[in-house]
């Protein structure tokens, strides 16, 4: 049994329109030490996901589906079973460091609090075990930090400090939205590397959310392409990534900024770096079909029928799945 199992979850969301459809039938499972990536433009839904994932979706949103974590029905839980679940064994590292952390409280009251809420340390033991893991994710000065606020650290010092607290009480699922989001790229590393080697200590599993391809190349062994509220592409990271079938993750992988790629032409024209014209589109402006039609170069009369399904996609011995008309048997 998988430790997250999700299939054809679904979310509505209230609307000034009416209810509209955040996510769209995403189908996929979790195993302990493994690591998915959800990669996409803003406003796909990977952070939606992850809210429904914590239970941490806003008021009047209507989730459909089955969501399973360790087989516990989480679509089943009221609020008190979701904060005994939240931050004991699924724990989340939010996108914005400084707005996660309370600015008027310490650093070692905000790690201790999990560990005195899940746990039943004293005050003290919290505290010595809250310096453990400011020490474990490299903090510096880490005993010193103790006593310090939000707002006396750097954004990578806070970002470390937001890891501690997911990781205060050993959860066997982490929830990782946009983790290295504002951070140098020396801190981005660093950030990420943390993570894959406390996920690789402590066999969690790890779901990281992020635009950055390059970031997911090396540091997640499956990926899932968001588009719209739905999984347009899926598979294993190298292979999606090599041979990305659906012309959404192609656009994605020809706007990544590569070294060299500007360089001028023969007459001193900078080559201008590919985008993928249009935007996506507003939950209540969703189009029929594939909601990837009106940005797409391969749109044919059939891309704006039916919601085209996941379909097997086979390249060299490999085989991972996209949701296009061109792909498989279609």
């Amino acid at each position: 049994m998988p430790l997250l199992d999700v299939q054809d979850l679904r979310l509505t969301l209230p609307s000034a329109q009416g209810p509209v459809a955040a996510l769209r039938s995403l189908s996929f499972t979790l195993e302990r030490g493994q690591t998915l990536g959800l990669i996409g433009e803003s406003g796909c839904g990977k952070s939606l996901t992850a809210l429904a994932l914590m239970g941490l979706l806003p008021e009047g949103a209507q989730l459909q589906g089955a969501l399973h974590f360790d087989g516990q029905d989480l679509a089943q839980l009221d609020e008190p079973a979701w904060c005994r679940l939240r931050g004991r064994r699924i724990a989340m590292v939010f996108q914005e460091p400084m707005t996660a952390l309370n600015p008027l409280h310490t650093i070692g009251r905000q790690v201790a609090e999990p560990l005195r809420l899940h746990l039943g340390l004293s005050a003290g033991d919290a505290l010595a075990r809250a310096l453990a893991l400011l020490e474990r994710v490299q903090l510096p000065q880490a005993a010193q930090r103790l006593d310090a606020y939000p707002h006396q650290l750097s954004g990578g010092q806070r970002q470390r400090v937001v890891i501690a607290i997911a990781l205060a009480c050993g959860p066997a699922l982490l929830v990782a939205d946009e983790p290295t989001t504002a951070l140098d790229a020396t801190l981005q590393h660093e950030v990420l590397q943390l993570l894959l080697r406390l996920v690789q200590e402590d066999g969690m599993a790890l779901l990281l959310i992020s635009h950055a391809l390059a970031l997911m190349a090396r540091s997640v062994q499956r990926l899932a392409v968001m588009y719209a509220g739905t999984f347009v592409e899926q598979g294993a990271t190298a292979q999606v990534l090599a041979n990305p079938a659906h012309p959404y993750t192609q656009g994605l992988l020809a706007a990544r900024p590569r070294l060299g790629a500007g360089h001028s032409r023969p007459g001193g024209v900078v080559a201008p770096l590919a985008t993928i014209p249009g935007r996506v589109p507003a939950l209540h402006e969703m189009p029929p079909g594939c909601a990837f039609a009106p940005r797409c170069a391969y749109a044919e009369p059939a891309c704006r029928g039916a919601v085209p399904p996941l379909r097997d996609v086979s390249a060299e011995g490999s085989s991972w799945q996209a949701a296009c008309v061109r792909v498989g048997g279609a």
